[in-house]
């Protein structure tokens, strides 16, 4: 792109930026200032939502996006940290993976934080043995709770 900026520091190598940046001499060579970076991380973050499957460094980009940890991200897919950063570094997630992040992040750009709840609950119950359901009559209808 002629008169373009490469823009890697965002850790994706595609992105051009066609303007909103200013290019500027310092004294240790050519600088570059970005107008609005949040806002344009915002938009690439979205636009990444929408792509049919995400590359490594896009899941990179979009979980720090969300201000979260490899850890973070794998205790609300339900996976170790270890399978987050082998899909960051070799690109191949699986695909309930991929469009799970893809939701969480429209829904964390939306502002839906219940949906993060919701799944880190789900964790935490995987990760417990609960051999039976204990059902109790109570006024009002049946209660039901789990029991190990």
């Amino acid at each position: 792109m002629k008169n373009g900026y490469h823009y890697t520091e965002s850790g994706l190598t595609n992105v051009w930026l066609a303007n909103g940046f200013t290019l500027r001499k310092t004294k240790y060579g050519q600088g570059v200032s970005i107008h609005n970076v949040d806002g344009l991380h915002r938009a690439l973050a979205r636009m990444l939502a929408q792509k049919p499957r995400l590359t490594g460094a896009e899941v990179r980009f979009l979980r720090k996006e969300m201000g979260m940890s490899q850890r973070g991200l794998g205790e609300l897919l339900g996976v170790t940290d270890q399978a987050v950063a082998l899909w960051e570094r070799k690109g191949r997630l699986p695909r309930t993976a991929d469009r799970l992040l893809r939701l969480i992040y429209v829904e964390h750009d939306k502002g839906n934080a219940p949906i993060a709840g919701f799944i880190r609950r789900l964790n935490e119950l995987d990760q417990q043995d609960h051999e039976r359901i204990i059902a109790e009559e109570a006024r009002g209808g049946w209660k039901t709770r789990l029991a190990a």
